[in-house]
Order: structure tokens, then C-alpha cells, then sequence
């Protein structure tokens, strides 16, 4: 098995690349501690190792943030031997899907309900379409929070939960963009 890794604009994260479905079809998992990594035994095995303090489970990889006390050349090794490990056993990535990490509203957020209005069918339209796909690129994911009086709640996960580009990204990006498709959009800002 080969793991491909791939720098983010977040010098914290790294991505992984097993070469294989991570969570495939199923929701982004988001670890942002051990505390939360209960459901999965990657995830537990990945906060073992000594600097680790985000793992993101992505379709296709695999984001894991380190803390500034350690250098990537030193625990990068650790890394991709707990993943190598885990894929060539054939471990499942969630041990049990019912003590999964709430989805944090991800996807019953990003879903479109029918109680939804034709602008936030709209915010969600693009952010699953044009925003998510390009976001999972740099190893994170966006989760929508809400619409009102003009401003889009938007909480960042992944490699871009920390991000020092994380700003420019909301604000650059993802702003600009909804503002251009949605004239009622007037700010996009970040929630925790």
C-alpha cells in the first residue's frame, strides 16, 4: 500500500492519501480531540501518536493536525504507519456508526429541507457544489450553520479549522462567491 501526503495552506495538517475510500459516501468525520474520536479506532490510534490534535476523515483522505511543539519529519513516519496498518488489517474506520461523533449539523444542515427557503436552498446549493469539493482539497470541509438577516454561518473543519488562510478563505472566497450567486448574502462568518 502506498500513502500519498499532500501539504495544506494550513502548515499544521497534512493530508493522506491511502489510495482508497476513507468515508466514501458516508458524512466527513470531524476529531478535533481524543474525547471525540470514541467511534473510531483510526482516529484513536492516529491521537496516540505524541503532537497529534485533529484528525478529519474525508471521502478519500485523511487530515491530521499536529501541534506546534512537533515537526512534521518527526512524527510524519508514525502517521503513515498507523494508516498503513489500519487499511492493510481491513479495521473498519468507525467502529460503531451509532457512537459516531454527532454530525456536528453537517449533513442534516447541508441537506435541503423542505422548511427551507429558496435562499437557503440556494447558500446550500453552492456551498455542496463549488465550495465543499474545493475546500476538501486542502484537506477540510464546511459546515453550514445557518442564514439570517444577510449573514451565512459557516463553522471550517479539517486542515482549514486553524488555518492561517482560514479568514481569507471565508472572506475571499466563500463570501464573494455567495454574494455574487445571492445578492440577499451580505457576510459569511465563522462559528465555532
Amino acid at each position: 500500500m502506498f500513502i500519498q501526503t499532500q501539504d495544506t495552506p494550513n502548515p499544521a495538517a497534512l493530508k493522506f492519501l491511502p489510495g482508497c475510500a476513507v468515508m466514501g459516501e458516508a458524512p466527513p468525520q470531524d476529531f478535533p480531540n481524543p474525547q471525540s474520536a470514541v467511534a473510531s479506532p483510526l482516529a484513536q490510534n492516529l491521537f496516540a501518536i505524541e503532537g497529534i490534535v485533529g484528525v478529519f476523515f474525508g471521502q478519500d483522505f485523511i487530515a491530521v493536525t499536529k501541534d506546534e511543539a512537533h515537526e512534521w519529519q518527526h512524527i510524519k513516519p508514525s502517521i503513515l504507519s498507523a494508516i498503513m496498518e489500519h487499511f492493510v488489517a481491513a479495521r473498519p474506520i468507525m467502529a460503531d456508526v451509532s457512537a459516531a461523533a454527532p454530525p456536528d449539523n453537517d449533513e442534516s444542515a447541508n441537506e435541503n429541507n423542505d422548511e427551507d427557503d429558496e435562499i437557503t436552498k440556494a447558500i446550500k446549493h453552492i456551498l455542496d457544489t463549488r465550495v465543499r469539493p474545493a475546500v476538501a482539497q486542502d484537506g477540510g470541509d464546511v459546515v453550514f450553520h445557518g442564514f439570517h438577516d444577510g449573514v451565512v454561518s459557516l463553522h471550517l473543519r479539517g486542515a482549514c479549522a486553524g488555518c492561517p488562510s482560514a479568514t481569507q478563505t471565508l472572506k475571499g472566497g466563500i463570501e464573494n462567491l455567495l454574494k455574487h450567486y445571492v445578492p440577499q448574502v451580505s457576510e459569511v462568518r465563522a462559528v465555532l
